[in-house]
């Protein structure tokens, strides 16, 4: 009997897991139908220029003072065979700063020291003193930390060599942390970066002694806001499995003088500052009070533009927005169909502004396979005429 029973039990569990298999399969089906038909009936803003197109998923992107352009790619659905590339003119890659530094893979991670090679590179920023800098949580697929693998990685651009490693120990980068963005301060005396792991916080990097500390760890402005749903494609984003995503500290400003920096948790409506001068030191770090700027919405990438106004890269309208920190007012600045989850920004030295369509909604995260891999890289021109509304012609593909 007790055989009988157990056997029912199991045929039930295994019915009910192939129907919800079966349901995420037909819900993956509608998605890829959805993406082939998106083209037909897209709007498109004549403003946002393609750059570059890749094979693999691109979040971070920078552009040096001489134009030069970097990108980067996380080691999160796919084992990834370069993780950060130099977008050459014709819009090829190529490994960057060599193909050592690139040769990490899960298969050889046995082999391969996670301390000296990318593992799961996040951002890239170019400074405005002659380095790339290198964000590498040392998390792939965005899960543990694995021994030794967070870092920062400084590379001279004219030399092309890695000019030092910043190693970021368990005391400020533990397990279940995600180093995120990074901003270098003006006078190249402090880093600053955000941690979207758990919990969420920010990092402050003293760039001549190589000491880093935390900074809000666990602080209500730092977390993933409970109330706030990620929406892509006019409905809730969901995995499989029915959880939504619940992103912590991610996206990070710097002021122009470098004396204030904004963040706020990707799943989140609301942007923050502080002063700086409030966090340049361990011990007063703890002391630091973070101030509201306004309510946004989820995004995933700020930049600070002219008059220190703050890029948004809106992840639900598939736009760029601009929030005013003196009185917290937000403008659409443009939207367009392919920026499917706009990431991250950077500004070149013509003042065009970048930024990467990492398609993170398509992704296996979310799907049983890839609805969708166009991943690109944009830029368009900033300007007091940049306003929703403009510019917009429908596709004529």
């Amino acid at each position: 009997m007790r055989s009988i029973v157990f056997s029912s039990y199991v045929a039930v569990i295994l019915s009910l897991s192939s129907a919800a298999q079966a349901q995420t399969a037909t819900d993956d089906i509608k998605a890829k139908a959805q993406r082939l038909v998106a083209p037909l009936v897209e709007n498109r803003d004549s403003r946002l220029q393609s750059v570059a197109t890749f094979d693999h998923q691109v979040t971070g992107v920078t552009v040096a003072p001489d134009g030069r352009i970097f990108v980067n790619f996380p080691r999160w659905t796919e084992d990834v065979p370069v993780s950060v590339a130099e977008v050459m003119p014709d819009g090829s890659t190529k490994p960057y700063p060599n193909d050592e530094w690139n040769t990490w893979r899960n298969a050889r991670m046995s082999e391969v020291s996670p301390s000296d090679h990318f593992v799961c590179v996040q951002s890239v920023v170019a400074d405005q003193r002659g380095s790339l800098w290198v964000v590498d949580p040392g998390a792939p697929n965005a899960e543990k930390a694995l021994k030794g693998g967070p870092k920062i990685v400084e590379i001279d651009l004219k030399s092309n060599n890695v000019k030092r490693v910043y190693p970021v120990g368990t005391d400020v980068a533990g397990p279940a942390s995600y180093l995120n963005d990074i901003r270098i301060a003006p006078d190249g005396r402090f880093a600053y970066l955000t941690d979207s792991g758990s919990p969420g916080g920010l990092v402050v990097l003293d760039i001549q002694s190589g000491q880093a500390w935390r900074v809000l760890s666990d602080d209500p402005s730092t977390q993933f806001d409970p109330s706030v749903t990620v929406m892509t494609d006019g409905k809730a984003l969901r995995r499989p499995d029915g959880r939504q995503p619940l992103f912590n500290a991610d996206s990070l400003a710097l002021s122009k003088d470098g004396n204030t920096l904004y963040w706020q948790a990707l799943t989140g409506k609301t942007l923050y500052r502080l002063p700086t001068s409030a966090i340049q030191s361990a011990a007063g770090a703890g002391q630091a009070g973070p101030e509201k700027v306004g309510t946004t919405e989820p995004v995933d990438g700020l930049w600070t533009g002219e008059n220190d106004q703050i890029y948004l890269s809106s992840i639900a309208d598939n736009a760029i927005k601009v929030i005013n920190p003196t009185d917290g007012s937000v403008r659409q600045l443009l939207t367009d169909s392919r920026l499917r989850w706009p990431d991250t920004f950077s500004q070149g030295p013509d003042g065009a502004i970048y930024i990467t369509a990492s398609h993170i909604q398509d992704s296996p995260w979310f799907h049983a396979a890839w609805t969708d891999k166009s991943f690109a890289l944009f830029k368009f021109m900033p300007g007091e005429n940049n306003t929703v509304g403009s510019n917009q012609e429908p596709s004529r593909r």
